[in-house]
């Protein structure tokens, strides 16, 4: 199985950002009715989102994030030797949108530059890439942006999915040290899944899908460029797979939960994490939930977690174990020590890069 070692790695700073529009979930009433939004709300523990506008990228939340944590820190930004951007939300097909936050942040040409395409997995992900990048590398200062903005694919109709997903990105800058402690990283995938959480339209494979609505075998109106989600067998993996993870890097790193101080897991609803936090045995008052605040805010959903609940924490040192689930289907986990100097309150921000907005070819 990958299992990542670093004793040269460390998690310097946090930051998130998230849009200043609210939405709850009682909007919906009108629409579903209102038993059906109430059981929600109880099962998922969802009491509001957060919603890009029109124009608002993933990429304009995870600038505002990154830039906040690069001026806070007073980092040179011609240190910063890498710059990975995790999301399933690019701002074009092409090229890739680490880029453009490349040029908005002003940081060198000779700092190596790409996307991930990963979702709820996409920061365990990222860190692990970014860190071996480091590692085999003179790289010593590294920024990861995760982000996604997932409602822009959901349908309005989508009962399962419309009250569900929030939008939000992180920035997490990494650095070599001398004496770090430790950190041990687990990925594991399932391409048997790749139809369980799925935007099946829009992509090379059916560029030009049929764009008219129609009802899936769930009873939920979509087209084929919205996301599909097939809720049983996404519950069936997170309830059975991921705890198996969880308990194997326990195994792996001779831990076990009493050696961390919070479990920072991917926001998917509160019953999922229950169920997980119920077979590894993980106390209610170490397993942080945002979900109330933020909703389903896919791969940034552990580091906003972090950020809505130690920023403000004066000089603590806290050992946090990172899980995230998902898209792909994809699983991982890592655990580092953090000082929660280093962890940003959550931004709220509407900010959008208007230079982006190319309304046509004359535009170009």
């Amino acid at each position: 199985m990958p299992v990542f070692r670093y004793n040269n790695i460390r998690i310097a700073g946090m930051a998130s950002a998230v849009p200043k529009n609210i939405v709850r979930p009682e909007d919906f009433k009108s629409q579903f009715g209102d038993a059906e939004v109430d059981k929600f709300m109880v099962m998922t523990g969802i009491k509001e989102t957060r919603r890009t506008s029109e124009f608002q990228t993933a990429s304009d939340l995870g600038y505002t994030a990154a830039d906040k944590l690069l001026s806070q820190k007073n980092i040179d930004r011609n240190e910063i030797g890498a710059l990975v951007f995790g999301s399933t939300s690019p701002d074009y097909r092409r090229p890739g949108t680490a880029f453009v936050i490349h040029k908005r942040l002003g940081l060198s040409v000779e700092t190596a530059v790409f996307d991930l395409g990963l979702g709820c997995s996409s920061f365990i992900y990222g860190f692990q890439v970014v860190a071996s990048m480091m590692n085999s590398s003179d790289i010593k200062k590294a920024i990861l942006i995760v982000g996604d903005t997932a409602s822009k694919t959901t349908y309005p109709k989508d009962r399962a999915s419309i009250m569900l997903v929030g939008e939000g990105s992180v920035a997490v800058l990494m650095e070599k040290c001398d004496h770090c402690s430790p950190i041990v990283s687990l990925t594991r995938s399932d391409g048997n899944g790749y139809r369980y959480l799925i935007v099946p339209g829009g992509g090379y494979r059916n560029l030009n899908a049929n764009r008219e609505p129609e009802i899936c075998a769930d009873g939920n109106e979509r087209t084929l460029h919205h996301s599909f989600m097939q809720g049983t067998s996404v519950f069936t993996f997170t309830i059975s797979d991921v705890p198996k993870l969880i308990k194997d890097y326990l195994s792996i790193t001779q831990t076990s939960v009493d050696n961390y101080d919070s479990f920072a897991f991917h926001q998917a609803n509160l019953y999922i994490l229950k169920q997980i936090a119920r077979k590894v045995k993980i106390p209610e008052d170490k397993m942080p939930i945002t979900l109330g605040k933020f909703g389903n805010t896919s791969g940034a959903s552990p580091v906003i977690t972090l950020c809505d609940t130690y920023a403000g924490t004066l000089g603590k040192n806290i050992n946090a174990f990172f899980c995230g689930f998902g898209v792909g289907l994809s699983w991982g986990a890592f655990s580092a020590i953090i000082n929660t100097d280093d962890i940003l309150p959550v931004i709220e921000d509407d900010s959008v890069f208007e230079e982006g907005i190319i309304s046509s070819v004359k535009d170009l």
